[in-house]
C-alpha cells in the first residue's frame, strides 16, 4: 500500500533530520512552517471531509479519518523526538553551566583550609557572647 511506504518515509525522515541537525534558526523555522501547514491541514479536513475520505483513497486507505489518525501519529512521533532533543540539549547546557560556575568558585585547598578555620573562629566567638 502507498500510505504504509509513506508513513515509514515520514518515520525515517523524521529520525535522521533531528538527529543530523542542531537547533538552528533554519531547523526552527522549518518547523513552524511544518507546524503551519499541518493546522491548515486540519482546518481543510473539517471543512471538506468529502476531499479527505477522496485523498485517502487515493494513498490506499479506507476512510479520511483514518488518513487523519496516521496523519497524527507522525506528528505526535516529531513533537515526542523534538521535546526529547530539547530537554537533551537543556540538560548538557545545565550541566556545562554548573561545571563552569563550579570552576569559577573553585578555592585553593589553602586558602579553604583557612576560611574554614575563620568560620570556626567566628562561630566560637558568637557562642561566646
Amino acid at each position: 500500500m502507498l500510505i504504509q511506504v509513506l508513513l515509514i518515509l515520514a518515520a525515517l525522515m523524521l529520525f535522521t533530520f533531528f538527529l543530523r541537525q542542531s537547533h538552528t534558526a533554519r531547523l526552527q523555522a522549518f518547523k513552524r512552517i511544518g507546524f503551519l501547514l499541518f493546522c491548515v491541514f486540519g482546518v481543510f479536513a473539517v471543512l471538506r471531509p468529502g476531499l479527505m475520505t477522496w485523498l485517502a483513497n487515493r494513498v490506499g486507505v479506507g476512510r479520511g479519518t483514518d488518513l487523519l489518525l496516521y496523519m497524527l501519529v507522525v506528528v505526535f512521533a516529531f513533537f515526542s523526538l523534538n521535546t526529547y532533543l530539547r530537554f537533551k540539549d537543556t540538560e548538557r547546557r545545565l550541566t556545562k553551566l554548573a561545571r563552569a560556575m563550579a570552576i569559577r568558585d573553585a578555592v585553593a585547598p589553602a586558602r579553604a583550609f583557612e576560611l574554614e578555620r575563620d568560620e570556626t573562629v567566628d562561630e566560637q566567638d558568637v557562642l561566646a557572647r
